[in-house]
C-alpha cells in the first residue's frame, strides 16, 4: 500500500450535536504559538493541503518531523524548518501528535497500522489527529486500536481549501471526546481558525461529508447554469455580478467560480490545475452515497451528480479541480 498525498478540501462551518439532546457548538477562533507538552509533530501526508498545514506548525513553534512519498514536497518543509521521516514509523518516533492528511481510508490505515506504519513506534499517550476525509466507520475503528494502545485518535477534516492551508485559517470538523478535544487545541489552532466539536470520534467525517455532499451538488448545478447562460448568449462576468447578489449566490459561485476568465486565483484560471481534484469529489460523494444508503437517507441529486464526476473522471480529467465540469458541459459532441 501507497502513503499517497491529499489535496484540498473545502466547506463551510458547522454547528453539531455533542450529548444527549442537547446542541453544542464549540468555536474556537485563536491562534497560538506551541503550549503545554505536545510540542512534537510527526505530519504524515504532505500534499497540497498537508504541506502548508505542516507549514504553519513549523512557524508557530513546533518540531515537526513529514513523511510523504514525494522527496520534493519534503524538501519544501524542510526548508521552512521542519525535519524529514523516512517512514510514518520516523514521523511518529517520538512525537507528542501525530496528523494525518491522506486521501483514503485505506491510506490512513496503512500508515497507521501497515509496515513501519506509526503505530509500530508512537509512544503510550500520543494524540494522533486525522485531518483526512474518509469513512466515519474506519475513524471510530482506528480510535478503538489507538485508545487500547494508551493513545487518543480524533478525526478532524478540514474546510477553506489550499488558500485556507496556506494561510492558517481552515476550519477543522472535529469528533472527539472533550478532554481529546481540548488537549488538541494548540495544534488545530496552528493551522485554522474555526475550530468545531461536532461529538465523538467519526462525527467530524459525518459533518465532512454532508458539506461534500452539497458541495459536489452545487457545483455541478452552477455549471449548468452558467453553462445555460452562456449559450443564451449571456456575458458570464455579468451573469456572475447577477447570482452572486441574488437567491442563486453560493459558494461555488461567489468564491470558486469555475468558468474561465470570471475570477482570478481559482482553478478556473489555470485550466483548473490544483485545487480540489475530480477524483477526489468523486470519492467523498460515494462515502456520503454509502453511508446514506447504510442509514436508507433518499440522495438522488447526490447520486446524478456523482455520476457527472465518474463522467469527467473517465474522460481523463480525475486529477483536475472539480470545477472542471464546467468544461465538461461545455462539449457539444
Amino acid at each position: 500500500k501507497q502513503f499517497l498525498t491529499k489535496p484540498t478540501m473545502l466547506s463551510r462551518v458547522f454547528t453539531s450535536t455533542q450529548g444527549a439532546g442537547r446542541r453544542a457548538l464549540v468555536h474556537i477562533s485563536m491562534r497560538s504559538m506551541a503550549t503545554g507538552n505536545d510540542k512534537t509533530v510527526g505530519f504524515i501526508g504532505l500534499g497540497n493541503m498537508g504541506l502548508p498545514m505542516a507549514q504553519n506548525l513549523a512557524k508557530n513553534g513546533f518540531s515537526v518531523k513529514g513523511f510523504d512519498l514525494s522527496e520534493g514536497q519534503i524538501d519544501k518543509l524542510v526548508s521552512e524548518g521542519g525535519a524529514k521521516a523516512a517512514t510514518p514509523a520516523d514521523a511518529a518516533d517520538g512525537a507528542d501528535v501525530i496528523v494525518t492528511m491522506l486521501p483514503t481510508g485505506a491510506h490512513v490505515e496503512a500508515a497507521l497500522q501497515g509496515k513501519d506504519g506509526a503505530f509500530e513506534s508512537m509512544k503510550s499517550g500520543t494524540l494522533l489527529i486525522d485531518s483526512s476525509t474518509i469513512d466515519p466507520m474506519t475513524v471510530r475503528k482506528l480510535a478503538e486500536t489507538a485508545s487500547a494502545s494508551g493513545s487518543e485518535l480524533m478525526d478532524a477534516p478540514v474546510s477553506g481549501g489550499t488558500l485556507g492551508a496556506e494561510a492558517g485559517t481552515l476550519t477543522f470538523m472535529c469528533g472527539a471526546e472533550q478532554t481529546t478535544f481540548d488537549r488538541a487545541q494548540a495544534v488545530l489552532q496552528a493551522m485554522g481558525k474555526n475550530i468545531v466539536l461536532c461529538g465523538g470520534p467519526g462525527n467530524g467525517q459525518i459533518a465532512k461529508l454532508c458539506n461534500n455532499l452539497l458541495l459536489g451538488i452545487s457545483m455541478a448545478g452552477v455549471s449548468e447554469a452558467y453553462t445555460l447562460g452562456i449559450r443564451l448568449g449571456a456575458d458570464p462576468k455579468v451573469l456572475a455580478n447577477i447570482i452572486n447578489t441574488s437567491s442563486g449566490r453560493c459558494w461555488s459561485s461567489d468564491t470558486y467560480n469555475p468558468v474561465p476568465g470570471v475570477m482570478e486565483g481559482v482553478p478556473a484560471s489555470r485550466d483548473y490545475a490544483g485545487g480540489f481534484a475530480c477524483d477526489l469529489m468523486s470519492k467523498d460523494m460515494g462515502l456520503a452515497l454509502a453511508a446514506g444508503t447504510s442509514v436508507k437517507a433518499p440522495t438522488p441529486l447526490g447520486a446524478t451528480a456523482h455520476q457527472l464526476y465518474q463522467i469527467m473522471s473517465a474522460n481523463g480529467n480525475g486529477g483536475k479541480d472539480f470545477g472542471g465540469i464546467f468544461q465538461m458541459l461545455q462539449k457539444k459532441e
